[in-house]
């Protein structure tokens, strides 16, 4: 399905169809997909990401492109915080590595707002970034794909 014929589940979200949003949009992210993940959002889309203030499809991946470039063997779980009518509020942890090999673990919050056609119109996200040693990685065997998202 195109963009321009919008991206299902639509609002107003019940709590069944938000964890369906937020699983389709962790399985997009996983990808490391710039063209599929910058798909799910409106032409117009207006991100904060960090410090970042990003606006439009085209700038959305843009953006995607740089960040996969640095943060390398990226692997993401999200999980349904809280829903409205038309927003979704999503917490996440995504582990990657550098240029040089040292792993990170970066926890963040995201607020989502969407449009009727399903694209979502606007993103703030909230991250942080803790180094980690390899061993303690959580997403890196086959039972990576849990429901669980401890703290720390």
């Amino acid at each position: 399905m195109s963009a321009a014929q919008g991206r299902p589940p639509f609002p107003p979200f019940s709590e069944e169809t938000a964890r369906v949003k937020v699983k389709a949009a962790e399985d997009a992210w996983n990808t490391r997909d710039p063209e599929r993940v910058a798909a799910a959002y409106t032409e117009d889309s207006q991100w904060r990401n960090r410090e970042e203030f990003i606006r439009g499809r085209a700038e959305i991946k843009r953006f995607l492109e740089r960040k996969w470039a640095r943060e390398l063997d990226y692997r993401l779980r999200k999980a349904l915080w809280a829903v409205t009518d038309r927003r979704i509020a999503v917490r996440f942890q995504y582990e990657w590595h550098d240029a040089t090999g040292r792993w990170f673990r970066s926890y963040g919050n995201e607020l989502w707002e969407f449009e009727e056609s399903g694209l979502m119109r606007r993103r703030e996200a909230s991250i942080n970034d803790v180094a980690i040693r390899a061993d303690e990685r959580r997403f890196a065997s086959a039972t990576w794909l849990t429901d669980e998202l401890p703290l720390r």
